[in-house]
């Protein structure tokens, strides 16, 4: 995680992203000059100053990691500074957020997957996503056994998701595909590498599971090439220019007649996520779960599969860093 503070008047605003250190250093070397001094309130202006200054520097990668969680501190440093949670801020379309929990590694055995999915069970949960793809699509039989597996364990009525991360040729997850079917899964997300659109829209008109991909888009045109190939689309704020490049997408996706789904950092997505009409839900994702528990409080807690943020009253996002965390683990330099 690289954590950004946007400060005005004493008020402070946090945004942050996934990733390699050096993002940090974009953020200090490439960003700061272009947003200090700039109006608080002008969160719009200031994306846009940030995407004229890198445009040298290339938009993808860790240049739009840095420049997503500066536009995320910005609107939690305008929603603080006018003392309203960002989904006050924004504007409801829904007041509860539906989650998928997320993980279910290749890495797992039995045990340890079947730990994860009974305590997601146990919060409420009814959508449940596993990976597949092990070894890059060498192990199949496996990745099948495993989806049997988590079928039998979240029962015949729970929603099953299957994540390949782009393991798979198109013959083999077309064939893959088939036999999930059996087994009720719903979501195929990445049955190909998200860099070959021909193949996904080829998986999906040959599936019966939605096709979702999109994680790793960076700008608005990445999506606008995407969606005619999937199902639903997938856009991670952490990447894709903050909260401001994510309602854009949803917008986006809006207007190809798709769902947006919400990948990864569940914390940066709950109250913009509130402000989409055309949401399918946010990823509950295991690792990003457990990191912003430990370094935040006022973190949300699913109820019944679901977020309402908002609920607290707390200003902005809602969460401050842990005192006893800051120092801990800051990255020096």
């Amino acid at each position: 995680m690289v954590l950004v503070r946007a400060t005005s008047g004493g008020t402070t605003g946090l945004g942050w992203t996934y990733g390699a250190p050096a993002i940090a250093h974009v953020v200090t070397g490439l960003l700061r000059d272009t947003v200090v001094g700039g109006p608080a309130f002008d969160v719009p202006a200031a994306n846009g100053a940030m995407s004229r200054a890198v445009r040298n520097a290339g938009r993808p990668g860790l240049v739009a990691g840095a420049l997503s969680a500066v536009d995320i501190a910005l609107w939690d440093l305008k929603a603080r500074l006018l003392d309203l949670p960002l989904v006050d801020l924004l504007g409801a379309a829904r007041r509860e957020v539906p989650l998928y929990g997320s993980g279910g590694f290749t890495t797992y055995g039995h045990e340890r997957l079947a730990e994860q999915l009974r305590g997601w069970a146990g919060q409420g949960f009814t959508r449940f996503k596993i990976k597949i793809g092990e070894q890059w699509g060498a192990r199949e039989r496996r990745d099948l056994e495993r989806a049997e597996q988590a079928r039998a364990l979240v029962g015949e009525d729970a929603e099953l998701y299957v994540d390949a991360n782009g393991a798979y040729t198109r013959k083999q997850a077309v064939r893959v595909g088939r036999t999930l079917a059996g087994l009720g899964v719903s979501w195929f997300e990445e049955p190909v590498s998200s860099d070959d659109l021909a193949g996904l829209a080829l998986v999906r008109d040959a599936v019966t599971a939605d096709v979702a991909a999109g994680e790793y888009g960076y700008d608005l045109p990445y999506f606008a090439r995407m969606a005619p190939a999937v199902d639903c689309l997938q856009a991670d704020a952490t990447r894709c220019g903050g909260i401001t490049g994510w309602l854009r997408a949803a917008a986006l996706a809006q207007a190809h007649g798709l769902d947006l789904s919400g990948h990864c950092a569940p914390h940066v997505h709950a109250h913009a996520a509130t402000a989409v009409p055309n949401l399918r839900h946010l990823e509950w994702f295991h690792d990003h779960v457990r990191i912003e528990n430990l370094l935040f409080d006022g973190v949300l807690a699913p109820d019944g599969g679901v977020l309402q943020p908002g609920r607290s009253g707390r200003p902005g996002l809602g969460v401050t860093v842990r005192h006893e965390v800051q120092e801990r683990f800051r990255v020096p330099g």
